[in-house]
């Protein structure tokens, strides 16, 4: 049984970020034979990963019913679904180029999809990729990288690809995908497969970019509807690196990562401002 003083730090140790290593400093201070040191870490470290899990298994079926609800709605309006279609095109959700005054459509577009294959894609990606990041890095840190590639890949479509249309969450997923690539960057040393980690997400990543371009190009020679643009994977991925590089943890820092902090914030920050800045200057485009 812990003694009272461990008693209290456990009742308030549930979901701060730092509550691990208090609980560690904790048991280093006790007089108490290394076994029963051993058994307490275990059972708190326990009860801080059931914590976080079902903090994070809320917030994903909230965010999945969501991505559901979207796509259960517009499947029925348009009464068919295939594994490409049908895109909403009519949606006040959807980013459109000749919309781009509706600020809300460069970012509510995540919610719609282009067919079931693009949804479940999306689905298994945020959960395969996202959830193992927010078990180390926590909620907040995997929320700001995946919002930060959804408004990236607005932006991004808007500057470079200006004549197609944007839906599905594409964006945050290459985020996540991009995210788990700085994760190795700054704590390489500290993790287990990491180069089978890298491997893994650039052959998902490289498939899913490769059918993305073959649907941008197919649909506007076959004159499948809209083209719905690939660019946002591209600038997703880059707003995952460059934003996770500035708010993953960081487990041992060394001169050369601080230096690839302050790379990542001026690349992030240029490339914002700059799409930012070309929207106000174009505004009657296309």
């Amino acid at each position: 049984m812990c003694i009272s003083r461990f008693e209290v730090s456990e009742e308030s140790f549930n979901l701060r970020a730092g509550g691990l290593k208090m609980a560690v400093a904790l048991l280093q201070q006790q007089n108490t034979p290394a076994g029963a040191n051993d058994t307490r870490f275990t059972s708190c470290y326990l009860r801080y990963l059931r914590n976080k899990l079902c903090i994070s298994c809320i917030r994903y079926i909230v965010h999945f019913t969501l991505q559901l609800g979207f796509f259960t709605y517009y499947t029925a309006a348009k009464g068919e679904v295939n594994s490409s279609g049908p895109v909403p095109i009519d949606s006040v959700f959807i980013y459109r180029p000749d919309k781009r005054l509706e600020l809300w459509r460069f970012a509510f577009y995540m919610f719609l999809h282009a067919g079931w294959l693009h949804l479940l894609f999306n689905l298994g990606v945020q959960v395969v990729v996202g959830l193992p990041l927010e078990m180390v890095h926590g909620s907040f840190r995997i929320a700001a990288v995946y919002m930060a590639g959804v408004l990236a890949g607005s932006l991004g479509t808007s500057v470079f690809d200006t004549d197609v249309y944007l839906v599905g969450a594409s964006g945050g997923v290459y985020a996540l995908l991009a995210a788990h690539l700085a994760n190795v960057l700054l704590n390489y040393n500290n993790m287990e497969f990491g180069i089978v980690r890298l491997i893994g997400i650039f052959v998902i990543a490289s498939a899913d970019v490769g059918f993305a371009i073959y649907d941008r190009y197919a649909a506007e020679q076959q004159q499948l509807g809209p083209p719905v643009s690939y660019v946002a994977h591209l600038t997703g991925a880059l707003a995952g690196l460059t934003i996770g590089l500035l708010v993953l943890k960081n487990f041992e820092q060394r001169l050369h990562e601080q230096l690839l902090w302050w790379v990542a914030l001026g690349v992030y920050a240029a490339c914002t401002i700059f799409a930012v800045m070309y929207n106000l200057m174009h505004p009657d485009y296309p």
